[in-house]
């Protein structure tokens, strides 16, 4: 396998969405602990153009060239030497450790589970990023509890699809805000209160939640601050929380970051199962289509954030 090549996009500098570019490279090989993974679909999150394009090089300086993606789902092609809990065949989803915008990738098994027959692959490379995510945030940081209420911005995106139906299915008082055109699509996700954010300011409606979560950033996270009350938690994805302000405030202010773990896949993916939540696939891009991916990304206005690309 070692001459073997593959398909990938790479990125060789910093720039626009022309900079991810087609080409024949050296097919990778797994370590003791990780596989090597056929893909069948691959998640297109905005972190993926924001590190291409170099905006968040200071969070995650890349060694060029790189291969982007993180989120797939596929079929395990080779095992490393001490893997026993996945075989060769078996079809897979979560996190890439070597970049998935490929047609063959590399993943720790730490961070990838067993695809649930229910699922399609389309449909399991939008967990990982997104839901887990959202898992994190509520489950982990937030401590989100049956009975609360938590406001959650950009409740449409990416993570807040997820953010929503995870909040509603613990029992969690839902407010949202999102445009006008999906107001009718989070209220079907579980929001028990809708608010267009292009027609009423949400701190002049909401007050006294325990959680916030924002996946905005910018003015709606510096608005936030005023509607969690004491003892409260705010949660951004989009941007650095002041922790001056939120002691001042009595409350707490984290940032998230996505570790996405085997054990939060498995719990998705049953939650999927038992029909408790539904994933949101917007428009479906082959690999060599990956800019055309990105440009819809960038503009912030599709459904999920990502769309699942199809390498069939």
């Amino acid at each position: 396998m070692t001459n073997q090549t593959m398909k990938a996009i790479r990125v060789h500098q910093y720039g626009g969405p022309e900079k991810l570019i087609l080409e024949q490279v050296q097919r990778p090989r797994p370590l003791a602990k990780e596989v090597l993974v056929r893909v069948h679909a691959i998640g297109v999150l905005p972190i993926d153009w924001k590190i291409r394009s170099g905006m968040v090089k200071r969070f995650f300086p890349m060694k060029f060239p790189y291969i982007p993606g993180s989120s797939f789902a596929g079929t395990v092609e080779e095992v490393g030497s001490e893997v026993t809990s996945f075989r060769v065949g078996d079809a897979v989803f979560g996190k890439s450790t070597r970049g998935a915008y490929a047609e063959y990738t590399i993943a720790s098994i730490d961070g990838i589970a067993h695809k649930p027959e229910s699922m399609s692959f389309e449909e399991a490379a939008t967990i990982q990023g997104g839901a887990t995510t959202a898992w994190e945030a509520l489950f982990l940081n937030g401590r989100l509890e049956n009975g609360q209420s938590i406001l959650i911005h950009g409740a449409a995106g990416g993570v807040g699809v997820y953010a929503t139906q995870f909040a509603a299915w613990k029992g969690a008082r839902v407010i949202a805000t999102t445009s006008t055109a999906n107001l009718d699509f989070v209220h079907s996700l579980g929001a028990e209160t809708v608010i267009d954010y292009s027609i009423t300011p949400f701190e002049e409606v909401v007050n006294d939640v325990d959680i916030v979560l924002d996946a905005v950033g910018g003015e709606t996270l510096d608005r936030s601050y005023s509607v969690i009350k004491p003892g409260g938690t705010l949660i951004t994805l989009a941007g650095q929380p002041s922790e001056s302000k939120a002691k001042q405030l009595g409350i707490k202010a984290i940032r998230v970051i996505n570790r996405c773990s085997n054990e939060e896949l498995r719990a998705i993916a049953q939650l999927f199962n038992e029909g408790k939540i539904k994933t949101v696939i917007g428009d479906t891009f082959s690999l060599d289509e990956a800019r055309l991916a990105h440009k819809q990304s960038q503009t912030g206005h599709v459904r999920a954030y990502y769309s699942s690309s199809s390498l069939k």
